[in-house]
């Protein structure tokens, strides 16, 4: 799979999953220090087996990750993820390696992972000489955008529970497990509309693009209040 980043859009190319519907995924998500991949440390990985006709499976894995700078206080209050409960947790390199025995080869999915989760990890691998993962991974927004060219808003998941009318009250948001069980909610009702399109497949189309994220305010300002 190839993501290429343009300004304001990014696009997607070589990847193809065949079938879609009848077959085990694993869904994941992150929670880092902040919004810049570039810069930014993971400090949970969440993740869960989902099967369309059964939705999100038991089987799980959701872990805490020492992370290599401090979570800014506005990022503490958002995922309710500490300093101090990451100070004693385990090390990017054991945790991804459990990840990665969890997920095995199946095909995994994400919410804006082409974006965030995917160039994050490859950062981390790249520093810390690990290997990454080959896994085929689909992307809600992608896999939205293309059935979808109406619609002009960034796709984000607080846009897509709307749009499929999601109830998400008493669920704890930017929790990395949490967020995967929304992602496996909206990606039920992803799959539903490609079937009623008669679709069983997902191939990348370079021409399609999909609008990338804005960043917040939160993350624009340093600790001093001063806006970058």
């Amino acid at each position: 799979m190839k993501i290429t980043f343009l300004p304001g859009t990014y696009t997607v190319d070589k990847l193809d999953v065949t079938p879609l519907q009848d077959r085990i995924y694993c869904i994941f998500d992150l929670e880092g220090t902040g919004i810049d991949t570039t810069v930014e440390s993971v400090t949970q990985f969440g993740a869960v087996r989902y099967k369309r006709s059964e939705g999100a499976r038991e089987s799980s894995f959701s872990s805490l990750v020492r992370a290599c700078k401090p979570i800014p206080e506005a990022v503490e209050k958002l995922t309710g993820i500490t300093n101090q409960a990451i100070s004693q947790a385990p090390l990017f390199n054991e945790v991804y390696g459990r990840f990665c025995s969890f997920i095995g080869d199946q095909v995994l999915v994400t919410h804006a992972g082409y974006e965030y989760d995917l160039p994050m990890l490859e950062r981390h691998c790249e520093e810390l000489g690990l290997k990454m993962f080959t896994n085929k991974v689909l992307d809600t927004k992608a896999m939205f955008t293309y059935i979808h060219p109406e619609v002009t808003d960034v796709v984000s998941t607080d846009f897509l529970i709307a749009y499929y009318k999601l109830d998400t009250e008493g669920i704890h948001r930017h929790d990395a497990l949490a967020d995967c069980g929304i992602i496996a909610r909206i990606f039920e009702c992803v799959l539903e509309e490609y079937e009623e399109r008669g679709l069983d497949h997902f191939i990348a189309d370079s021409s399609k693009h999909m609008k990338r994220f804005v960043i917040p305010e939160m993350y624009l300002k340093k600790e001093n209040g001063v806006t970058e």
